[in-house]
């Protein structure tokens, strides 16, 4: 390789000269310095060095990193193991680019068992924390552990409430402080009637019996059903010869319960009776999915999958040492064995790791420490890699079809739209815009983005018309469009006019991007992004008018109009009629086709949005003009005639009687509202 292939500034050649033969941590910086690679060495003066070495035959990521290097830090650590540490604390902390990553491993979630506290509960969380709780995972799905607690729960009759559990009874060590009283609830919860929770908030259960009922969730969750079958057939016994027969028939259904659950675990059964973690790898383009099966005492407990970014160019070895690597740095457990498809690069220094890790849980205390990694190569052993390998490969395969059909599709119809309407590009932002009223009356304006084939909710935006009389949707367009892009002109002029930008309230961010919030006053401006696709919903008239405005701002925007194909308006049809600038037939995109789906969901979505605000308006002004308008009906009859009768239809087919007999209604005012609402219904239809 030249040697000009790998230029190296006063700064790097002088942090190579420096470089101890010590063990320690390398941290890679580019010209902003970000961190963008974090190794570890056993001697930091060859490793390091050997990055700028002529003969050393670099991958294609590492001659990438290398061009990108402008500094270099390291820190010396005293052996491998702590190297390890500190590697595994940089690489979670800054997520360099160029080391192999687990896809967003801080939102695993856990079940904690929380035995620090008094009656404790058990719920998940999301990170993992050495206080002294038990907890059991990562789960890289969140919808998994719900299932797996609210089994549990069926189970196992812990509390699921968050009160403070201190005052039920005395401390669990030590005599209670003077001040200390005990303090039950009046009644237990639902909890308690579907036998879902013994009730030691009323004093139902001690905290001997409770702790019992803690220890078979662990013992559970560990793998060791065994030893809770053994536990509840002597509770069930033992309450049978106390003639308790109540109890003892609900312990029975649970031990069933338990031994249902373990039906689906007794298909897969390993030799020993030893922890075991089984890892294989698929890998794709630039990812790879690490499947893992856990086995308690020689039984399958769960399985779960983790996928690690940037591998395209790394090996095997190194693949897989980076995943146990970030694995077990988070994880609550250590087995005694795990079996992986391939080597592990740094596999001594990794299974020293794992040992100190294993002598500091919990769940290994009083057994052996030691943690071996293996990579089978025949009998029973390499059959479970496997099982293990086959599964990897259709995650990663689910996971590439759902990759292409969320995001395959989207870029395929932007694609389309582009060669279809003539872009210089696909359309990467598009802004839509929809009319509804009704009659002429309460005409609002709807505007709708979407950004890279997806909805913008945060930029949703409502109008009022305000300019226009009756059902006008073209004048309507030319004015929606006039307060939404004259600033843009403006300050395409470069003269901007703060007084006449134009006027819309801003979609709070809620689900659906719906708002509650009333336009806002003159003066407020908005710097939105230019669209590279205008959509207008309508025909020849609407695209007209709006090429109009274009012309009166100055503005060179791509607009189309999207309109039902004549003689489908039925709510089943499918096909569209695309009118753009200048052609004398519209485009009729296949019913198949990628850009008229995307096309169809963006018109829809303004169509629901306008229609929305529309009804809103139309239901405020029906009732202020029904009732705010009647003399002598104030807010108080107001309410009192609708918390009565619930609409106004239902005001108005009351009899004068009916409305007298509300309270604060008299006679007269009954009167007033009968005569009011029918001079309205009258005017309604004679128009």
């Amino acid at each position: 390789m030249a040697k000009a292939a790998w230029l190296m500034n006063e700064k790097i050649q002088s942090v190579l000269n420096s470089l101890p033969h010590k063990p320690g941590i390398y941290l890679m910086k580019d010209g902003e310095g970000t961190i963008i690679y974090v190794g570890k060495a056993i001697s930091l003066f060859n490793r390091v060095r050997s990055y700028f070495q002529e003969s050393t035959d670099h991958s294609p990521k590492n001659r990438s990193m290398v061009a990108k290097i402008e500094d270099i830090e390291f820190l010396v650590v005293r052996n491998e193991v702590e190297a390890l540490v500190l590697e595994s604390n940089y690489i979670k902390q800054y997520r360099p680019k160029y080391n192999v990553l687990l896809r967003d491993d801080k939102s695993y979630p856990y079940i904690k068992v929380a035995i620090t506290e008094d009656f404790p509960r058990v719920y998940r969380v999301r990170s993992f924390q050495r206080d002294g709780n038990r907890y059991f995972g990562p789960y890289t799905n969140s919808g998994a552990v719900d299932a797996t607690l609210d089994l549990l729960n069926k189970l196992f009759a812990f509390r699921t409430c968050r009160y403070d559990a201190s005052a039920w009874a005395p401390p669990r060590n030590g005599e209670p402080s003077a001040s200390w009283k005990q303090k039950l609830l009046s009644r237990p919860c639902t909890q308690y009637y579907i036998h879902r929770c013994i009730a030691p908030c009323v004093g139902y259960a001690n905290r001997e019996e409770y702790d019992k009922i803690i220890q078979q969730v662990i013992l559970f969750l560990e793998g060791k059903h065994d030893e809770v079958l053994k536990d509840l057939q002597r509770r069930m016994e033992e309450a049978a010869e106390g003639l308790n027969f109540e109890e003892a028939a609900r312990i029975r259904d649970r031990i069933k319960a338990v031994e249902r659950v373990l039906e689906k675990q007794r298909i897969i059964n390993t030799e020993g009776q030893d922890d075991q973690d089984v890892i294989a790898l698929a890998s794709g383009d630039d990812e790879t999915c690490a499947q893992v099966f856990f086995f308690r005492n020689g039984k399958l407990i769960g399985r779960e999958y983790f996928i690690l970014q940037g591998t395209r160019d790394s090996s095997p070895g190194e693949i897989m040492s980076s995943f146990l690597q970030q694995f077990y740095e988070s994880s609550p457990h250590i087995p005694a064995e795990i079996l992986v498809e391939v080597e592990p690069d740094d596999q001594e220094v990794l299974q020293n790791w794992l040992k100190e890790k294993r002598r500091n849980t919990s769940a290994a205390a009083g057994r052996g420490t030691a943690v071996n990694i293996n990579s089978p190569k025949r009998g029973e052993k390499l059959r479970l890699i496997e099982m293990v390998r086959n599964n990897a490969k259709e995650v990663l395969e689910q996971q590439r079809i759902k990759w292409l059909t969320d995001n395959q599709k989207t870029q395929m119809a932007l694609d389309e739209l582009q060669e279809v309407l003539n872009l210089v590009a696909p359309p990467q932002r598009i802004e839509c815009y929809d009319i509804s009223n009704t009659q002429g009356s309460n005409s609002v304006g709807a505007m709708v983005v979407f950004e890279h084939g997806k909805p913008k909710n945060s930029e949703y935006r409502r109008f009022k018309i305000k300019s226009v009389e009756g059902a006008n949707d073209v004048a309507s367009h030319q004015e929606v469009l006039r307060r939404r892009f004259r600033k843009a002109a403006t300050l395409q002029e470069a003269a901007l006019d703060r007084e006449s930008s134009a006027v819309v309230d801003k979609v709070s961010q809620r689900e659906g991007g719906e708002s509650t919030e009333e336009e806002k006053e003159e003066g407020q401006h908005h710097d939105w992004a230019m669209p590279d696709l205008v959509i207008i919903d309508g025909g020849k008239g609407q695209l007209n008018a709006a090429l109009q405005v274009m012309r009166e701002l100055d503005l060179e925007l791509p607009v189309i109009g999207v309109a039902k194909e004549e003689g489908s308006h039925t709510k089943l049809a499918t096909a569209e009629e695309i009118h753009v600038p200048g052609a004398a037939e519209p485009i009729i995109l296949p019913r198949n086709s990628q850009g008229l789906y995307l096309l169809q969901r963006i018109r829809d979505e303004a169509h629901r949005f306008g229609i929305t605000y529309h009804r809103k308006l139309r239901s405020n002004r029906t009732f202020k003009s029904l009732l705010d308008e009647i003399p002598g009906i104030g807010p108080k009859r107001k309410q009192a005639l609708m918390k009565h009768f619930g609409s106004i239809r239902a005001i108005s087919a009351a009899s004068v009687e009916e409305l007298a007999a509300i309270d604060g209604m008299t006679k007269d005012s009954a009167e007033k509202v009968k005569e009011f609402i029918g001079n309205s219904a009258n005017q309604n239809s004679e128009k």
